[in-house]
């Protein structure tokens, strides 16, 4: 995966962001009621193109596109990738479409500093974390929307669309708060899926071993300054092993209007999974089940020449109903009372504002976000319980809400071969007693030459506990409503090479955590509970070399691609005596190697080799055994038509990386891939 240093793309330029907000109950900790209309009120009041500021923006380039050197957003405002000290993994769509997995869960897999955990296979569920960080650390975004839930961050990836809708994925590596916020602790990744602006009918269909069935159609209208595009997926299978069949299905719609005052995007999004949950979250009871209902919806408006403004507004809402025995009741033990029902109800407005000077870029933006829960184990207790939606004879027992205030600032300098780009967030959290807190960050870099740069930065940075690490309590776990955020400060240096043929990176990082939240205990017998611990330390480094072989040569030859990434990371949690469920149970040596070449004429192959070494006990008695995956992919592609094979864990290795669990043998899947251009 080909290394830059931003998010490359003017749509998604101000929307890595979020300001949050809704009528009701939203601005209770400020005794007001506000409604979304103030953000017109403001928009129009700072949006006169008479305004000042009115030098030209030097940062602009103007190039072929190529991903070094395209404006990105790794700050609050766009800039240049030459003038960026940050790292971002960005993958492509040909790299998503030459990658022998099947989901965005598997992808990931294969990027730098990324752990994936996969619960459920094929994009069921899976823990996603950056840099040794937990999978609440991870900020998600769809198409620069936040899109996390508040209850848990196993939910974090179901998303509305499918993998094989997906245009491009950004990985930023390392905190942000003071540019996305709360939440993006260790790191944050960005899904896009726009538009290819052509306008197209596409048809994909695979299938596999146990029972695999993915179903795939999508399509483009493109009418002058007006865009769309739609996508249904559904996908089935009945499962590797005992209680891991699953049926999902999303449906997507994303449009775009160009109009003379600015850009109109609008995005809305369903997805429904059913799966079998062996072992997801307690080994003890392997008959799991679990039903998730996700809905999503966004609108946000991009305008301005001299001072350039993006407000949005989004809603999310979740559906959760776990079975910690998928079985009738009259089969049930004494000590199970009945399922567990979830509902959280996201809203979230944002306004992000940035203006170029002699002095440099300044930024600045607010954001407000209400996160709610309705529950029968979650939360504090209703007067009145409320009928859970789709659920005959289940009611909500208890309910919980907070509110999260943050307000940015940055300003960026720019000269020959020195950048430097410094700025803070302010937040304020509703429930947690926490007051206001500025996160400040910075970031420098400095071109020894064309070909080499070398960087620098340190930042703090916060992550707010989850309903889940608040108040979930059962047979095996206790919540604590006393919980503090996370919080850290962290420094990262390293440098850049950029040759001709070859892209690389090596650096190191240092997190200093404290108060960070995690499910431990003292004492075998003792019940996981949620604590914020005294400290832990993070100390990482990380390698990524890709070569092209035919840019180097000037030639068609058998290899096109030969990319290797590799992270070390260790965790020291000081003088504390307990057992980590999540934040110590970490990968520690990561090894990854992509392989790209030709077979014959429109034929092609590519290879991923990985290595994994993970800390921690799978079980009370057996560490983690670290193991090699190698998976493999030929395609034969024309302009309009894709065959496909796909071999996941080629050689049939069996493995854990996340408990008991499992992880599936080989799986062996063959898919033909249609496409209908009408113009």
């Amino acid at each position: 995966m080909k290394q830059t240093s931003g998010f490359s793309n003017r749509a998604e330029m101000f929307t890595f962001k979020r300001w949050g907000g809704k009528a009701y109950s939203l601005f209770s900790a400020i005794k007001k009621p506000v409604r979304i209309g103030v953000l017109l009120t403001v928009y129009t009041t700072v949006a006169e193109p008479e305004f000042v500021f009115a030098q030209t923006d030097s940062t602009k380039v103007n190039m072929e596109y190529d991903l070094d050197e395209v404006e990105v957003s790794a700050q609050r405002a766009p800039v240049a990738f030459s003038q960026v000290a940050r790292i971002v993994s960005v993958i492509s769509r040909e790299e998503i479409e030459a990658a022998p997995v099947q989901s965005i869960q598997e992808l990931l897999e294969y990027a730098l500093s990324i752990d994936v955990r996969q619960r459920g296979v094929h994009g069921v569920q899976a823990d996603i974390s950056v840099r040794g960080g937990s999978f609440d650390q991870t900020l998600i975004l769809l198409n620069g929307i936040n899109i996390s839930d508040p209850q848990t961050g196993h939910h974090a990836l179901n998303l509305p669309v499918s993998f094989k809708n997906i245009q491009r994925i950004e990985i930023l590596e390392g905190p942000a708060a003071r540019v996305f916020g709360p939440n993006a602790f260790s790191g944050a990744i960005n899904i896009i899926t726009s538009s290819e602006g052509n306008s197209s009918l596409k048809f994909d269909v695979s299938a596999g071993q146990h029972q695999l069935a993915d179903l795939n159609v999508s399509g483009n209208l493109s009418s002058g300054a007006w865009t769309q595009f739609a996508a249904f997926n559904r996908m089935s299978s009945d499962g590797y092993i005992d209680n891991t069949d699953f049926k999902t299905w999303n449906a997507f719609y994303q449009t775009s209007l160009n109009t003379k005052p600015g850009k109109l995007d609008f995005q809305v999004g369903r997805t429904n999974k059913a799966f079998g949950a062996n072992g997801f979250y307690s080994a003890a009871y392997p008959n799991q089940f679990e039903a998730t209902k996700t809905t999503f919806a966004s609108v946000k408006f991009e305008s301005g020449t001299k001072i350039h403004l993006t407000p949005s507004v989004y809603w999310r809402r979740h559906q959760d109903r776990f079975e910690l025995f998928r079985s009738e009741p009259s089969t049930w033990p004494a000590f199970y009372k009945g399922h567990n029902y979830h509902l959280t109800d996201v809203f979230g407005s944002n306004l992000n504002a940035w203006f170029s000077s002699r002095l440099g870029k300044t930024a600045f933006g607010a954001e407000i976000r209400t996160e709610n829960v309705w529950s029968n184990v979650l939360g504090e207790i209703l007067t009145t319980p409320i009928a859970v939606p789709g659920e005959s004879g289940q009611f909500f027992t208890k309910s919980y809400s907070r509110t999260i205030i943050s307000y940015f600032a940055e300003h960026s300098v720019y000269l020959e071969r020195f950048t430097f780009s410094g700025g803070a967030m302010t937040n304020w959290i509703s429930d947690l007693g926490f007051g206001w807190n500025i996160y400040p960050g910075i970031d420098a870099s400095y071109a020894i030459s064309e070909q080499l740069k070398i960087y620098a930065s340190a930042s703090s940075s916060l992550r707010m506990p989850t309903f889940t690490d608040l108040f979930y309590s059962g047979a095996t776990n206790l919540g604590n409503p006393d919980l503090k955020p996370e919080k850290s400060v962290n420094y990262e240096g390293g440098l850049k090479l950029n040759l001709k043929g070859f892209t690389g990176h090596a650096g190191v990082y240092y997190r200093k955590g404290k108060d960070l939240i995690d499910w431990v205990r003292e004492n075998e017998t003792d019940k996981w509970q949620t604590k914020n611990l005294t400290r832990i330390n993070t100390t990482g480094i990380e390698f990524s070399g890709n070569i092209f072989p035919e840019k180097i040569w000037n030639t068609r030859i058998f290899l096109t691609k030969l990319g290797v990434n590799y992270a070390y990371v260790n965790l020291d949690k000081g003088g504390n005596n307990f057992f980590s469920n999540y934040v110590l149970d970490n990968l520690k040596h990561k090894l990854d190697v992509e392989v790209n070449h030709r077979i014959w004429k429109n034929v092609t192959g590519s290879w991923r080799v990985s290595y994994q070494d993970r800390n921690g006990m799978r079980t009370k008695t057996e560490a983690y055994d670290p193991f090699w995956l190698v998976n493999a992919r030929v395609v034969w592609k024309t302009q309009s038509t894709e065959i496909y094979a796909t071999a996941a864990n080629l050689f049939d290795t069996t493995y854990f990386d996340l408990g008991t669990l499992q992880q599936p043998g080989r799986w062996i899947s063959i898919g033909i891939s249609h496409q209908i251009r009408f113009r």
